[in-house]
């Protein structure tokens, strides 16, 4: 029970909820804690929000079919009720973070909501906080979608611990405390501790790079900014620091103010929003958006959906044309020998490009006509996809009845890499840590790539390992597995899932018994044994704490390893040494060239001191070389040096300070 004076009543201003200009919305009931007297007494705790509209665009609210309350506590709020504190940053989830921040940076945390020092070290608590969870579930600094988020975070607390006087990194030190208060409750954090805090140092040595490169080059613009009447930034300057140093715009902004510098925000997200575009545009298939095909407006399309029967077969039989378009993807009745166009069928054997695994490509064809099938592409979601043809004999029309025929060759190639992409992956966690995560992929017929999260370049030991794992999942033959399941039963059992990816209520599981669990939509081999040998080709980095793996499989690997064993036959021919000699005798070559490198210096310099021969020394570093050995000799001479190069000859004149107080004499002209 309420009292009734306890229930106050306000208007849509303090009482209405809504998660944006449009979506659902409704009334909200928000409960607050009365702590006692003074100039802040209560603290909101819990809001409970009815949701009973949708809000569309022109304001209009609709009362939502199925009407809902959405309560939110606040734990943290809470706890700090319980333990009768303020503040949350009073509370035990947050005191020995700040106990530690006080120990690193010397100042003691006092609570004001003044104090500059007080105010960076509440940053830093919290910032680390969601870094960490961040980490652990994933995420990796980047400067793309989520990734560019955290590293916006990290970099906000790395440039509060500069406030505190903390110079060297010393974000990652915090993770230990963390894991000490939150790891039994949230164990994610304690099994990938050691890769959280390799990832939050590395960012901070990137950090430190970016302020040394890119500060002096923000400190000069600042002046010239100075130099103005309305001492303001460029907006495009202060993103072109950020596109091409790294340096966030936060730490552009503060750094400005302490000199009455503000920065042209407008201006700034006008050029990142340019850049955006930019990246859009070059991103869109074939330079068009896939909407801009002219639909016929009965939405006969709609009533077909998008029918993939390529699990089971690669080719099919008496499959109706629904419609054609022409290559400018306007409606077209027929497509005639040497037209390019698109083809929607009313079911496919083809596969659209999804996942990382690329379209599949082949043939269709009647007695009237045949086009060879280079690929796919989605008009949108629920309507065929498309297949874009080149016409190579007769005529296709709408309605005609096809046969669909998936090159087989192609489309086995693919399934071998993409079972071998699964298995990689699970090899990748094996090795590396459960946090390596999916962070991109490229299925093709003759190679595959993998990106994943990892914070330092894969080691040569750690690609073997991975290599030879790979294989022996291979070798076993096992059965592979498809399935549809609920998708949160798959997960809960252990499916991979890509971070961020949305997932309807079922999935579908293609599985390596007893090794690898993924929801995947692509095709894959019978068995592993049908991927035949695997072979790491390369490891590189793509973006920060991003690694790339590249990788053949089948004749694809055999005819790598021919070509890598062809290679070394011709090195040991060249050196005339057995193969487990070849790296002995590469190592005497180099010391070999070493040594005559440092003989022919040394007559160079005996040459050009006897003064009866003429020596090559035209090289900068060889001039400065003779005048240091001259000068060590004769310390109080002047002298000339001469050499000859091609038809071109060239004097340097050298002497010490004590000689230039001296008199000078040299020996008359040669004639």
């Amino acid at each position: 029970f309420v009292p009734a004076d306890r229930i106050l009543e306000f208007g849509a201003d303090d009482n209405f909820w809504q998660m944006g200009d449009t979506g659902p919305c409704g009334r909200c009931s928000e409960i607050y804690f009365v702590r006692g007297s003074g100039s802040d007494p209560e603290i909101e705790i819990w809001n409970n929000v009815f949701m009973e509209f949708e809000r569309s665009a022109d304001g209009t609210l609709t009362p939502l079919p199925a009407p809902s309350i959405d309560t939110g506590m606040g734990l943290e709020r809470i706890t700090a009720v319980m333990q009768n504190r303020d503040s949350n940053y009073d509370t035990d989830l947050f005191v020995p973070l700040l106990d530690e921040m006080g120990r690193l940076s010397g100042h003691r945390y006092a609570g004001s909501v003044t104090d500059a020092h007080d105010i960076s070290m509440r940053v830093v608590a919290d910032h680390i906080r969601a870094t960490t969870f961040l980490i652990a579930d994933g995420v990796i600094p980047s400067n793309e979608w989520r990734g560019y988020v955290l590293r916006k975070i990290m970099r906000r607390a790395m440039r509060h611990g500069q406030h505190l006087g903390l110079t060297e990194p010393f974000l990652h030190s915090l993770v230990p405390v963390l894991d000490r208060e939150m790891g039994d409750a949230y164990p994610e954090i304690r099994r990938n501790r050691s890769m959280i805090e390799k990832t939050i140092l590395a960012e901070e040595n990137r950090f430190d790079t970016v302020l040394t490169e890119g500060l002096p080059r923000l400190e000069a613009e600042i002046a010239k900014a100075l130099e103005t009447p309305a001492r303001v930034l460029p907006g495009d300057v202060a993103f072109r620091l950020y596109d091409t140093f790294g340096i966030p715009y936060d730490f552009i902004e503060d750094t400005a103010a302490i000199q009455d510098v503000r920065v042209d925000r407008i201006g700034y997200d006008t050029a990142m929003e340019a850049q955006r575009d930019k990246a859009r545009a070059q991103s869109t298939f074939g330079g068009r958006k896939a909407e801009e095909f002219e639909l016929p407006p009965d939405r006969s399309l709609d009533q077909i959906g998008d029918r993939f029967e390529g699990y089971t077969s690669t080719r099919v039989g008496n499959v109706p044309v629904v419609a054609l378009f022409d290559e400018k993807r306007q409606t077209t009745s027929s497509l005639a020998a040497g037209q390019t166009g698109f083809v929607l069928l009313a079911h496919t054997p083809f596969y659209l490009e999804s996942g990382g695994q690329v379209s599949d490509a082949g043939r269709m064809f009647n007695d009237t006509g045949e086009a060879r099938v280079e690929g796919l592409t989605r008009i949108r979601t629920g309507l065929p996809r498309a297949h874009r043809v080149h016409v190579t004999s007769g005529t296709l029309r709408v309605r005609d009845l096809v046969t669909a025929e998936v090159d087989a060759d192609v489309r086995n190639a693919t399934r071998r890499n993409h079972t071998a992409t699964h298995l990689l992956h699970a090899a990748l966690r094996e090795v590396l840590g459960g946090h390596v995560k999916q962070a991109g992929s490229l299925v093709a017929p003759d190679r595959l790539r993998f990106d994943f999260a990892h914070f330092q370049p894969v080691t040569r030991d750690e690609l073997e390992r991975i290599e030879r794992i790979v294989n022996e999942q291979i070798t076993r033959n096992t059965p592979v597995t498809t399935e549809q399941r609920p998708t949160h039963e798959a997960i809960a059992e252990g499916a991979m899932a890509l971070f961020g990816e949305k997932y309807g209520d079922t999935v579908r599981v293609v599985s390596v018994p007893g090794y690898s669990m993924e929801l995947c939509g692509g095709t894959h081999v019978s068995a592993t044994g049908d991927i035949g040998p695997f072979v790491i080709v390369g490891e590189s980095g793509v973006a920060a704490g991003t690694r790339r793996i590249e990788a053949l499989t089948g004749a694809g690997a055999v005819a790598w390893m021919q070509h890598q064993r062809k290679t070394l036959s011709a090195v040991l021919d060249a050196l005339h040494v057995p193969a487990d000699q070849v790296v002995e005798a590469v190592e005497r070559l180099q010391a070999d060239a070493r040594r005559l490198t440092r003989e022919i210096t040394q007559l160079k310099t005996k040459l050009a001191m006897g003064g009866g021969a003429a020596a090559d020394i035209s090289e900068a570093s060889s001039w400065r070389g003779e005048r240091s050995r001259i000068s060590a000799r004769m310390p109080s001479a002047a002298w000339p040096i001469r050499s000859k190069r091609k038809s071109r000859a060239a004097w340097s004149c050298s002497r010490q300070r004590a000689t230039a107080r001296s008199r000078l004499w040299s020996p008359s002209r040669p004639t």
